[in-house]
């Protein structure tokens, strides 16, 4: 469902570029073998949360479930205002897996994280993996973040992702879906953010394109 998306996901297609310009800058997250996320109450929790600092708010600690990762390379630039940014961006990643996983469509750290459109298509993804009752498992590796900061509380991201390593898991049998797919596993995704007064920046606007040649080798 991560991995192949359903048509929720459709309104989320759109080039690198457009949140990029948005933000002051012309540069440039279903079959059954897709990744797609849900709960594996239960298992051993892994940590989900990024190292970099982002800032003195007190932000919610992410756990995923035995099996579950998410990594994240290249994910520090030495800026620590781009670095804050990116901080915030991989744990909006690791909310929304978070609250599929739970699947808890009203997840508190989702709409710590998220706001305005990115907060609703987030709640209507967790929803769509509910509706397949389908989970995930494996690991989602993102990388060639690209990170612009507008001005003291605007910036925009565009990342890559690897869902090659991810898998389908039945909700309720567990059973995991290896087999091949001929759709590609990399997704390029666009984002905009906004600071808020306790200093996260939170993600408000998402659109992602599989298979782009942003992220594709």
């Amino acid at each position: 469902m991560k991995r192949r998306p359903l048509p929720v996901a459709a309104a989320l297609v759109a080039t690198a570029a457009l949140l990029l310009t948005a933000c002051g800058s012309g540069d440039n997250k279903a079959s059954d073998n897709e990744k797609i996320a849900g709960a594996d109450t239960g298992d051993t929790a892994n940590s989900a949360t990024p190292s970099a600092s982002a800032g003195p708010a007190d932000r919610p600690k992410i756990t995923f479930p035995k099996g579950v990762e998410n990594e994240f390379e290249g994910w520090k630039t030495g800026d620590p205002t781009k670095d804050a940014v990116l901080s915030d961006v991989s744990q909006t990643v690791n909310a929304v897996d978070d609250a599929i996983l739970r699947g808890d469509t009203n997840s508190a750290t989702l709409s710590y994280y998220r706001q305005g459109k990115a907060l609703v298509s987030a709640q209507k993804w967790v929803h769509a993996w509910l509706d397949e009752d389908l989970t995930w498992t494996g690991v989602t590796r993102y990388f060639n973040p690209n990170v612009k900061v507008a001005d003291s509380d605007t910036a925009a991201v565009v990342y890559c992702a690897d869902e090659s390593k991810a898998y389908n898991k039945n909700r309720k049998s567990g059973t995991v879906d290896k087999s091949p797919s001929d759709e590609s596993p990399y997704v390029t995704y666009s984002t905009q953010l906004k600071k808020n007064s306790n200093g996260v920046w939170q993600t408000t606007e998402v659109l992602s394109k599989r298979g782009d040649k942003t992220c594709t080798p």
